[in-house]
């Protein structure tokens, strides 16, 4: 898959954008999320002690998670393939800092995985997750 060559500038860019979706999508469905309830902290624990206490978790019904409102922009000026974009609304689940979003059941596989994203999130904050999120992108295609 190759991508249009991007300036760093365009680059830092991109990343502030995919940050302030994350902290918008964040906000948002925090706000309608729970924790998760003690069968899944206890099966997290042994591996997310800390996350398992501080992640909420929203499972959607009816509605999917919008790809980012920039992702116009990306195909008509940048020249990007639509098709090569992630599709959040069909991924099974996306974590948004510390809030872990489901469009399915919640399973221990898939949420064992974000809770993985969730430790991303604490190691290397926002911001510079969403920077390693587009780099890696660019460099890969996932």
């Amino acid at each position: 898959m190759t991508f249009p060559n991007l300036s760093e500038s365009q680059v830092k860019g991109l990343a502030g954008q995919v940050e302030n979706y994350i902290q918008t999508q964040r906000e948002l469905c925090r706000a309608k999320s729970c924790p998760l309830n003690n069968n899944q902290k206890v099966v997290m624990a042994p591996f997310f002690p800390e996350p398992a206490d501080a992640t909420r978790v929203l499972v959607l019904s009816g509605e999917r998670v919008a790809n980012p409102p920039f992702y116009s922009e990306l195909v008509t000026v940048m020249g990007f393939d639509a098709g090569s974009l992630p599709d959040f609304s069909q991924m099974a689940a996306i974590t948004f800092v510390d809030t872990v979003v489901f469009h399915q059941a919640v399973d221990n596989r898939t949420l064992f995985h974000e809770l993985v994203h969730v430790i991303q999130y604490q190691k290397s904050g926002l911001p510079r997750f969403a920077a390693k999120y587009v780099e890696g992108f660019l460099a890969g295609g996932s």
